[in-house]
């Protein structure tokens, strides 16, 4: 009762938060942007009810402290997540889909059925369908899921903008635009006329009379570069629809909430937040409860990832990576450390992969344990391909350790692995590499150094050890696939003498420093002036240990906050970082502006712009959400050389976000640094970025939406540009999936124009439904002076007819013998029978239970017609049963022998934001039911 209650409440609180807000149909950065709106509030309300429904399942309560992101994840996650979890992967998870959902107003801007314009609604409603088919078939890869999602629901959502929907009085969504088997009809014939002529531009409601009465859909047309239109129809409005200045003059957009409009706009914002949830609801039905938070970043720590050579010198190494794996899985389950998700790439030559990817860390042991030492012997492997399939499979904010002892024979993919670190902004990648006798020792130098530039580029480190002293360096393993892991200083010198100074705040735990290199010195001293240096193993501030070229120094629980030091001195190259365990952490993209009918931020695919100030879109989170912090500067700061920070102007954009303008960018490789000040503990804190970047003149974009068929070609238009030299520039494309690919090795540059081209893709045709493909398209100016890259994801799914939901029906119950009297109802039960069935469609995938605390069984899955039976203690009043079948259709029964009384309360989530009178009816009803 207490959490339907709950539940109940928080609908109402949305319910009139959304009714009070005066907001516009805009993307990021353009205003009040009511598309990012509409797509937190919704799903944010999802994710509570899926919380409290795991919750509910698993017996621990969802009680968030507060409203915050950070509050949320900790409720969620329930009491494993005892201790630091961090909410970036959550707010990241978010932040594409808002990112995505604005981006259709740049990419598709002229695209009427990705706005519902000119009367598009079967192109349209097309659309959200092979989204949603995309989203459900691939649903394990997160990136392109989230942002297919954004762009589903971007559509959508304008559907009650564009269209006349709120107009004819509608309250409710139009559930067809989600469910294909429903036809759209009593569209407005394109000879038809829709509106009336409104002189002043700006009227309320210009829909002609009989449109209305006649109850015919039609929306707005919309002309980017063109005012023409079909005679007597309306226009979208707005400055930039030059179709509204033609008779009939105005616009039916509901875009913005102006003098005259606010009633048709309030409706569509709250049609609109109704049928995001709808979607949300049918994506979560086919993903299951856990996988949907998987989904949108809410799970414990960071995923681990192993990549593993399997030559016949690696034996030894293998056993020490088999040992690692079992020590993590060991001594982190069921906490809030645990990985959550572990992935397993090995590679030899001429072979790599397969990739295995599992939840589950006894699945990961047992799939470890078959790995064994074979072949090689003619020195480089295939060490790079299997890490390109690592970083395309591995979910944000994973940890990939790459077990090594052999040069890389594809080190041309060295430019593709950079991109694919960059593009992630979050992965970070660590080499462990040992001596084997019989190989060259320049190369071997050569290869390390190519593994320590990768590295370094992710945060990481590249550890060169003996094979028999591997066991001693996988430490660093255990310290980093933790949680609320945050870096506060990272820095690279190819030698010499330098002293570096990093800000420790009183909330940081497991402080640890790893310097890796040879031949050097170092000294550490606190805010007191206690030092202590490499010689002292174990000196005043911490424990130092040393192995190969890595030294790793803990300091100790009671460390001061304030200033430290550490005096560097070295003759050969080195790096040094500082990391620390804790949730005051910040997510970025690179983002630049763009005009149109919606402006705004879009993020950039590639490296900044050169020559140009570099914008960064930030979300800053801190211990009780980003009102917990503030925020003193934010910059830019090169990593491999000495030089000052490069501050940026920031504007405060509302919920954590900040917008920074950073007007002189660094030379060469730099990270994001940040300061401020902890409103918990009144202490003032640092966090650095991991993933380095730098700018080009050289510009690449492109764009794809959708997915692909097995055995179909897609064509993907790309663009390049520079601002520096003209002349050929190289294109060179890859996908991790080697699928058979066309693209132009050259396109002419002239400076300040851009050139185009196009590529192809092809699956081929035994291409399982679901699978992703991350495509990478590099562009080289002439001499390679200069380079940038675009990375898109993609997924393969097969064509889709069957849209007809599973039906369940509850056919017996027998509940006669539950008491009255609620507090003896522990000694009773009850029971009911439900029909299961797919008709004529491609059959039941699983049968699952929703709520209620009972045992659902039910028939073999290969049966036509399944009998599902539920039996539960009188107590647990309620049972809900999810119907899956094999393409994701999603069908659903519920019953409640609870008393009519309170039967709405402990209802499915199916009471829409529209009706806050209702809703508070129904918690005064019930709380006057308790009373």
């Amino acid at each position: 009762m207490c959490s339907a209650l709950h539940a109940l409440a928080l609908a109402l609180a949305l319910s009139l938060a959304l009714l009070q807000s005066s907001v516009a149909f805009v993307p990021i950065g353009g205003g009040e942007a009511t598309h990012v709106s509409i797509t937190r509030t919704a799903l944010l309300q999802k994710l509570k009810e899926t919380c409290q429904a795991v919750a509910d399942s698993s017996g621990y309560e969802f009680n968030p402290t507060g409203p915050s992101a950070e509050e949320l994840v900790q409720a969620c996650l329930g009491p494993t997540a005892t201790g630091e979890v961090s909410a970036g992967k959550f707010r990241a998870a978010l932040q594409e889909v808002y990112v995505q959902n604005a981006l259709v107003d740049l990419n598709f801007v002229a695209s009427a059925p990705h706005h519902f314009n000119s009367e598009a609604f079967l192109e349209g409603r097309a659309l959200i369908t092979e989204g949603v088919v995309s989203i459900k078939a691939n649903i394990q890869n997160h990136q392109a899921s989230r942002e297919m999602l954004g762009r589903v629901l971007h559509t959508l959502q304008d559907f009650y903008s564009h269209s006349n929907w709120v107009e004819l009085d509608n309250t409710e969504p139009f559930a067809n635009l989600i469910q294909p088997d429903l036809p759209i009809e009593n569209i407005a014939a394109k000879d038809t006329a829709t509106c009336r002529d409104c002189a002043s531009g700006n009227c309320p409601n210009t829909i002609l009379a009989n449109i209305l009465q006649e109850n015919k859909l039609t929306s707005g047309y919309m002309g980017i570069s063109s005012s023409e239109k079909p005679k007597g129809k309306c226009s979208h409005g707005g400055a930039g629809d030059l179709t509204s200045a033609a008779v009939p003059r105005g616009g039916i957009s509901k875009d913005e909430r102006r003098p005259g409009n606010e009633a048709l706009h309030d409706a569509a914002v709250t049609a609109a937040t109704s049928a995001s949830l709808q979607l949300l609801e049918d994506i979560r039905g086919a993903a299951g409860d856990r996988d949907f938070l998987r989904l949108m970043g809410i799970d414990r720590s960071s995923g681990v990832c192993f990549v593993i050579d399997t030559t016949g010198s690696m034996a030894d190494d293998i056993a020490t990576a088999k040992a690692v794996v079992y020590n993590i899985i060991d001594s982190k389950k069921g906490t809030q450390d645990e990985p959550s998700e572990y992935i397993l790439v090995p590679f030899n030559d001429p072979d790599f992969g397969p990739l295995t990817r599992t939840t589950d860390p006894e699945v990961m042991k047992n799939e470890i344990s078959k790995l064994t030492a074979s072949g090689g012997g003619d020195g480089p492997e295939l060490c790079l391909s299997g890490l390109q399939m690592a970083l395309t499979a591995a979910p944000a904010f994973s940890h990939i350790y790459v077990f090594t002892d052999a040069t890389a024979k594809d080190i041309a993919l060295k430019d593709t692995i950079s991109a694919l670190i960059s593009s992630t902004k979050s992965t970070v990648v660590n080499f462990f590499m040992t001596t084997s006798g019989g190989r060259k020792r320049r190369s071997i130098t050569a290869t390390f150094n190519d593994y320590r530039d990768l590295a370094l580029a992710s945060g990481g480190q590249a550890i060169h050890v003996t094979k028999g002293s591997l066991p001693e360096a996988t430490g660093i393993i255990l310290d980093t696939s933790t949680s609320a892991l945050v870096t506060v200083l990272q820095r690279s010198r190819s030698s010499g003498s330098e002293t570096f100074t990093f800000l420790l705040d009183e909330s940081l735990k497991n402080i640890t420093l790893y310097i890796t290199g040879s031949q050097m010195t170092f000294n550490i001293s606190n805010p007191a002036g206690v030092s202590q240096s490499n010689t002292q193993l174990s000196g005043g501030l911490g424990t130092i240990q040393s192995v190969g070229n890595l030294w790793r120094i803990r300091l100790d629980d009671d460390k001061q906050t304030g200033t430290w030091k550490i005096q560097m001195a070295s003759a050969q190259p080195y790096t040094l970082k500082v990391t620390g365990q804790n949730t005051i952490t910040f997510i970025y993209d690179y983002v630049h502006a763009f005009k149109g009918p919606h402006p705004g931020y879009a993020p950039i695919t590639g490296r900044p712009q050169a020559g140009r100030p570099a914008m960064l879109l930030l979300s800053v989170m801190g211990r009780k959400g980003p009102a917990s912090v503030t925020v003193g500067e934010v910059g830019l700061i090169p990593v491999s050389r000495a030089g000052p920070v490069s501050k940026g102007s920031t504007t405060d954009l509302g919920n954590g976000d900040i917008l920074v303008t950073v007007d002189a960018v660094p030379q060469g490789e730099f990270v994001v640094i940040l300061t401020g000040t902890d409103l918990v503990s009144g202490s003032q804190f640092q966090r650095q970025s991991t993933t380095q970047m730098s700018v080009s003149k050289v510009i690449v974009t492109a764009v794809a939406d959708g997915s692909v068929e097995p055995g179909q070609m897609l064509s993907i238009p790309f663009s390049v540009m520079t601002e520096g030299s003209g002349g050929p520039c190289s294109i060179n494309a890859r996908n991790d999936r080697e699928f058979p690919m066309t693209f132009p090795m050259n396109v002419p540059l002239t400076t300040g124009q851009y050139a185009n081209g196009t590529l192809t893709i092809t699956p081929p045709k035994g291409t399982p439904s679901g699978t992703d493909v991350t495509l990478t398209i590099m562009a080289k100016t002439s001499a390679a002076a200069d380079s940038n890259y675009a990375v898109l994801r993609l997924s393969v799914v097969s064509k889709i007819t069957d849209f007809v939901r599973p039906t369940c029906k509850v056919d017996r119950v027998a509940a006669d013998d539950c008491p009255a009297d609620v507090s003896q109802c522990a000694s009773f039960r009850w029971d009911l029978s439900a029909n299961v069935t797919d008709g004529k469609g491609t059959g039941i995938d699983r049968i699952t239970l929703r709520q209620g605390d009972g045992v659902l069984s039910h028939d073999a899955l290969t049966n036509l017609d399944i009998e599902a039976s539920y039996n539960a203690s009188c107590c647990s009043q309620i049972a809900e049963i999810v119907v899956v079948d094999k393409v994701g259709n999603v069908g659903k029964c519920f019953h409640s022998i609870a008393p009519p009384t309170i039967a709405p309360s402990v209802g499915p989530p199916s009471l829409g934001l529209a009706r806050p009178l209702l809703l508070l009816c129904l918690l005064l009803a019930a709380l006057n039911a308790r009373s």
